[in-house]
């Protein structure tokens, strides 16, 4: 007790700011920051960016080889990424990356600043409340296989506050991101605690995280402004290790211990048994460094999208790579198959195979095929030349248009 009392007469506060709550606001900042620029701006597919559309993705590709409407191979680099990141770091990505969680804290800090008080939640309804996460991870993964399409996408508060708000942005979407926006006046990140359904798959890796916080019971005073701090609800001030699945590696606690003679109870790093406490600069490297390789591998060893075949393949098969206007989404890819598996005088005799990377403008295609039985000619005939559907009685346009190819050979003149 004597150790205690000596111990608050010689700690120095805190400051209103720490450098770690700076550093941390300020990778949350940047990430926002692009995240709009790369839609507004750039007027780039947040969606091919998005973990959580790896994780809706990733049935429909193993069973057929097609990636959902909208999301790439890009989602699954970004969702390795961060699988390799939860490893090292827990989940650092809710705690520096997520928009949704950067934006909540802001707001609840500005309700704080206001004079709103926070809603406090008893710790066993909290871990309650954090168990939903986990059948709404169920039935949004159910409904997308079920029906083919990106479900959630529906009522995702991040495509709503994030997306250029056109058709595919509903009602309940807005509904849903005004809830967080509300509840989070009162609430210290709710949708990230209770909710989140990354936050779900994240969990099971985050359990085995490499880092962690650790606590010092020599030089710990029991002030619990560690647990205080927590936004996640963690009694950090009870444990010797923060071992949680939830922990977010914020350093908020950190930042909130009182240093006693220069020295906080709080460090953060890899076990206790294998080293010392690690500087929150190098969390933010490796963050960086994980979520950057995910990026650049998915422009070094882009994987199709959309894949489709027919026949077996034969002991010598040729290729050709085309720029493929039109192509930009898995139904359109379903409708180029449509044009190459043809029935009429353009059919492809043998075996046939697609591998497209859909986008905007001229998008790639790889179609394998036969030399014995067909050639690039034909390949191309088949995709631009109209088909006519006897069922329908109609004739089918192609809308699609091939980079350097004229079907009409009118390129060469004036």
């Amino acid at each position: 007790m004597s150790r205690g009392r000596g111990a608050r007469r010689a700690m120095s506060p805190p400051s209103r700011e720490s450098p770690m709550k700076t550093r941390r606001r300020v990778v949350q900042l940047a990430f926002l920051l692009l995240t709009i620029a790369g839609v507004f701006l750039l007027r780039g597919n947040a969606e091919r960016w998005c973990p959580f559309g790896g994780v809706e993705a990733i049935y429909t590709y193993i069973k057929e080889g097609n990636m959902l409407c909208s999301l790439g191979v890009s989602n699954f680099y970004i969702l390795a990424g961060l699988i390799v990141l939860t490893v090292i770091l827990r989940r650092a990505f809710c705690g520096y990356v997520c928009p949704i969680g950067a934006l909540s804290e802001w707001l609840r800090g500005g309700a704080k600043r206001c004079g709103i008080k926070a809603v406090n939640v008893p710790r066993g309804l909290d871990r309650i409340l954090s168990l939903l996460k986990y059948p709404l991870l169920a039935l949004i993964l159910y409904m997308t296989w079920r029906t083919a399409e990106l479900w959630f996408r529906g009522f995702d508060p991040c495509y709503a506050l994030l997306s250029r708000h056109g058709e595919d942005i509903t009602f309940w979407a807005y509904v849903v991101a005004g809830a967080i926006v509300i509840a989070s006046l009162f609430l210290v990140v709710p949708f990230c605690r209770w909710l989140c359904p990354l936050a779900a798959v994240l969990h099971l890796f985050s359990r085995f995280g490499f880092t962690r916080i650790k606590r010092d019971g020599e030089t710990c005073i029991d002030c619990a402004k560690c647990s205080k701090a927590c936004p996640m609800a963690i009694p950090v001030a009870e444990l010797k290790e923060v071992g949680a699945a939830r922990c977010t590696s914020c350093l908020e606690c950190i930042a909130a211990c009182p240093a006693v003679r220069g020295r906080r109870a709080l460090v953060w790093g890899p076990p206790r048994r294998l080293g010392g406490a690690w500087s929150q600069p190098v969390l933010i490297a490796v963050l960086l460094l994980c979520l950057t390789a995910a990026v650049v591998a998915s422009y070094a060893w882009p994987m199709p999208s959309f894949v489709q075949a027919r026949g077996t393949e034969p002991a010598e098969v040729s290729a050709v790579e085309l720029r493929i206007e039109e192509l930009t989404c898995r139904g359109r890819g379903t409708l180029l198959w449509y044009f190459l598996d043809r029935d009429d005088m353009y059919a492809i005799d043998g075996y046939v195979k697609i591998e497209a990377w859909p986008g905007p403008g001229a998008a790639r295609a790889s179609i394998s095929f036969d030399p014995g039985l067909a050639g690039e000619m034909a390949i191309r005939e088949a995709i631009t030349e109209p088909y006519y559907d006897a069922i329908a009685d109609i004739w089918r346009t192609s809308p699609f248009m091939i980079e350097g190819y004229d079907p009409l050979g009118l390129l060469g003149e004036e």
